[in-house]
Order: C-alpha cells, then sequence, then structure tokens
C-alpha cells in the first residue's frame, strides 16, 4: 500500500507522550519522526506495507492449531513418558483448585495472541469493505491486548522448567515447541511492525483535517483538532487527559502492594516428594536454586518475581508522587522510567508459566507432585494490577506545567 501516513503540506499535531505542539510540514514519506522533548515516536519511518502485518497474523493463526494440541516438551519421570501442551497447563490449574490462574494463563498465552491476530484480519477486511465500527472497535482491541500478549515469556519458562526438572526426569523437546518458537519470532515481527496511526491514516489522513493549532489528541485514533467533545475522525470521547488516570493509578498500585505481601510469605508452589510435603516461597525458591548449583535461573527468577514487580511499585510511586508535587525537572528521566515500567510489566508472569508447566509435568502421587500454593494467586494479583496501574496512567501528565483555577476548570470542560 501507498504510504498515506506521512505529511504532504503543513500541519500542526500534539504529541501523544507529552503534548508538545510539533509542527510536520518538513517531514518528507517515509521517514522516522520522534518527539523532540520526551522522544515519542510521531511517525515510523519506511513504508506502510500493511498487508505485510495481514500476511504475519493469518500465519500465525495457522501456526496456533498445531501448537496449542501438540505437545511442546516431554519428559520421563519414573519410567513414565508425560507430554504437555497449552490447555493441559490450563486443566491442571483449573483441576488443582486455581481457576483465577488457569484463566490468566489462557488469557496471556493463548486467547490474547489469537485475538489480536483475528482483529488485525478484522481490520483489513472492514478497511476494505471500509466498514467503520469493526474497523474501530478491532482497533481499539488490539491496543488493549497487545500489552497481554506474553508468549516471550512463556519460552523462557520452559527453558525455566526444564531446568529444575533435570533432577527429576530425562526431558525432551515436544513437537510444538518449534512452533511456538515460530510464533514468539512471528508476534515480535507483528506487534513491532503494527501501528494504530497507519491504519487510520489509510481510513482518513490526518494532513486532509489540516488543522493548524490543535488543542486535543485523540487516544484512540491520534489526531490533534481542535476543542471537541467526540473526535472527528473515530467518533470517539475527546479528554484533556485520560479521566480519572491518576486515580486509578494509585488504586491499582494500592491494590498490588497490599497483595504483595502475601505473595511474598505465603508459599507459592508446593512439591510433594516420598510423601513429604515442602513448601517453598519465592525466596526459598530463589535460595534453593542457589544452593542447587542453579545460579542463572535463580537470577531470572529473583529477576522476574521480586525485583520487577517491586520496582514497578516503586517506579510508579516516584513517578505519581513527582506528579503531585508538581516537579517539572529530569522530565525526560521520568519518562524513560515509565517507558521501562510497561515494558519489563509482563516478566513477572513467568513464576506462574513456570508453575503451570510444572503441574501439567509432574503429577506422580505421593511418589512426587507438583501444584501451586496459596501465594500464586496473591502473585497473579500483583501481576496484574501492575500492568494495569502502568497502563492506566497518562504520560502527559508528566509535562503539565501548574495552570491556575480558571485554566484548569476551562481544559476541564
Amino acid at each position: 500500500m501507498k504510504n498515506q501516513n506521512a505529511p504532504s503540506r503543513r500541519y500542526t499535531i500534539l504529541c501523544q507522550g507529552c503534548d508538545l505542539h510539533v509542527d510536520v510540514h518538513r517531514l518528507q514519506p517515509g521517514l522516522k519522526a520522534s518527539c523532540p522533548r520526551c522522544g515519542t515516536e510521531l511517525f515510523r519511518g519506511g513504508q506502510a506495507s500493511l498487508s505485510g502485518n495481514l500476511a504475519l497474523a493469518l500465519t500465525l493463526l495457522m501456526l496456533y492449531v498445531p501448537s496449542l494440541f501438540f505437545d511442546y516438551i516431554r519428559i520421563l519421570l519414573f519410567g513414565v513418558s508425560i507430554s504437555a501442551t497449552l490447555p493441559d497447563g490450563v486443566i491442571a490449574l483449573t483441576e488443582g483448585g486455581f481457576p483465577e490462574l488457569a484463566g490468566l494463563v489462557a488469557f496471556c498465552s493463548i486467547i490474547a495472541p489469537i485475538v489480536v491476530c483475528l482483529a488485525i484480519v478484522t481490520v483489513h477486511i472492514a478497511l476494505y469493505f471500509r466498514l467503520f465500527s469493526p474497523f474501530k472497535y478491532a482497533l481499539n482491541s488490539i491496543n488493549v491486548l497487545k500489552h497481554w500478549v506474553m508468549l516471550d515469556v512463556f519460552l523462557v519458562s520452559i527453558a525455566v522448567s526444564s531446568f529444575k526438572l533435570q533432577d527429576y526426569a530425562d526431558i525432551f523437546i515436544g513437537k510444538a515447541l518449534i512452533g511456538f518458537i515460530l510464533l514468539q519470532l512471528g508476534s515480535i515481527m507483528l506487534l513491532s511492525r503494527f501501528r494504530v496511526r497507519r491504519y487510520w491514516a489509510q481510513w482518513h489522513r490526518e494532513v486532509d483535517y489540516g488543522f493548524i493549532a490543535p488543542i486535543r489528541h485523540c487516544e484512540h485514533c491520534h489526531l490533534s483538532q481542535p476543542e471537541n467533545d467526540v473526535c472527528v475522525r473515530c467518533k470517539s470521547p475527546l479528554h484533556y487527559r485520560m479521566p480519572n488516570s491518576i486515580q486509578k493509578t494509585w488504586a491499582y498500585l494500592l491494590t498490588a502492594t497490599i497483595a504483595i505481601f502475601p505473595a511474598n510469605l505465603l508459599p507459592i508452589s508446593v512439591i510433594i516428594t516420598n510423601g513429604q510435603r515442602l513448601e517453598d516461597t519465592i525466596f526459598s525458591g530463589v535460595a534453593a536454586l542457589i544452593k542447587n548449583g542453579m545460579h542463572g535461573i535463580a537470577m531470572i527468577i529473583f529477576f522476574a518475581s521480586i525485583l520487577v514487580p517491586i520496582g514497578k511499585i516503586l517506579g510508579l510511586v516516584y513517578i505519581l508522587a513527582c506528579i503531585h508535587l508538581k516537579q517539572h525537572v529530569n522530565q525526560q528521566h521520568r519518562m524513560k522510567m515509565f517507558g521501562i515500567v510497561r515494558a519489563i510489566g509482563k516478566w513477572s508472569m513467568m513464576d506462574l508459566f513456570v508453575i503451570t508447566i510444572m503441574m501439567t509435568l509432574v503429577d506422580r502421587g505421593q511418589i512426587l507432585d507438583f501444584t501451586a500454593g496459596h501465594g500464586a494467586i496473591a502473585f497473579g494479583v500483583v501481576v496484574v494490577f501492575t500492568i494495569l496501574a502502568a497502563e492506566s496512567l497518562d504520560p502527559r501528565l508528566i509535562w503539565d506545567e501548574p495552570r491556575s483555577t480558571e485554566d484548569k476548570s476551562l481544559h476541564e470542560r
């Protein structure tokens, strides 16, 4: 497809990261442009090549069929061959009394990736036939669900589980593992190429509106426009800032902070070996890995399960505190911190994926059995609410200057 995203005449846009007015009339087609103040990407370099996204989405959907129903790992335990598929892990968690964790694992490893691919196919069909509602809602779905696609975390979890199982069983690569590797490579390519702005530019180009002094930025289609209640392009409600952004972020952070204590104090996994019940918290599990000489795996678990959740909470609390205290220095530093917080959040899911894999493979009754502990439920709460906290914070608040009461009320209206 022809690149219609780049401007052909003078107009001004608002940066979605800091609300800076950026005059883009000199930007040539195919060039990459970033905000000079906060570094947020405004336009992606290269050609739009949206048909490539469709080809990738269809390929991934076809790969999901064998990947879901063939085993991705197989072990030989006490002379018995045991294989694991993704649905097996979800079923094992459900039957083990942890349906909430089963739903979370299924959502991040099966539902979200498949729905994203289906939504991209829907977007292309809607764009071809000019169907506005399917086009809009499919794009909105992709924008929300892309943060929950965690195939890369699942692949690393398979490696971690294999190292933990090597003392108990012989491990063999299953047929679906190659499919998962291909799925991950395809997902990286697809999500790195996908840009909501490019699709909306194919629907109706920003330059055709020609707004010179926009006031509002649409959070859905990224059109900068004058003071309106509804976006002139995608018909979504317009807000000066994301509604109740600070309140939502504080609420999610408070929930995650409360849950992080039982997540670390209660056992996250239980191993029964020769009739003896051994309960492990996150800390004791890391200590056991170090004691057994698995220093690399211990560092991965320590980073993903301890440092990442605590770091996310502390980082977001610091950003929110600076917003409340009207700190207007080092905004670039806080913007980078916010980007890191959003990027690393999903890696906390690793421990829950490892538990799922272990429960699928290790189930030999009183001889050797593995199950989740109640700490895993609390840890799942931490993972979900830290991700929601990062996604609910409007980064433009980092850059807002103090306003008079009169100006503030005007913007709120």
